[in-house]
C-alpha cells in the first residue's frame, strides 16, 4: 500500500511539472473534471488527479502489452 501511496505522489509530481507542456500540446491533460485548480495564499495550486489516473492506466496497458 505504502509503496502505491509513493507511485500516485512521484506521478502527481511529475504531471505537476510537466502541466504546461501538456496543456500546449492540446491533449485535454489538465482539464479534465478531476483536475484541481485553485488559489491559496497568492499562489495557484494544481491537483491533476484525473489525468495521474489516465496516464497510469495507460501506462499499464503499455507495460502489459510489452
Amino acid at each position: 500500500m505504502l509503496r502505491w501511496l509513493i507511485v500516485i505522489f512521484l506521478a502527481l509530481v511529475f504531471i505537476n511539472g510537466l502541466s504546461p507542456l501538456l496543456q500546449r500540446l492540446g491533449l485535454g491533460l489538465g482539464r479534465l473534471p478531476g483536475d484541481f485548480k485553485f488559489k491559496l495564499f497568492g499562489r495557484d495550486w494544481f491537483i491533476p488527479l484525473a489525468s495521474t489516473v489516465l496516464l497510469s492506466f495507460v501506462v499499464s496497458l503499455i507495460a502489459k502489452w510489452v
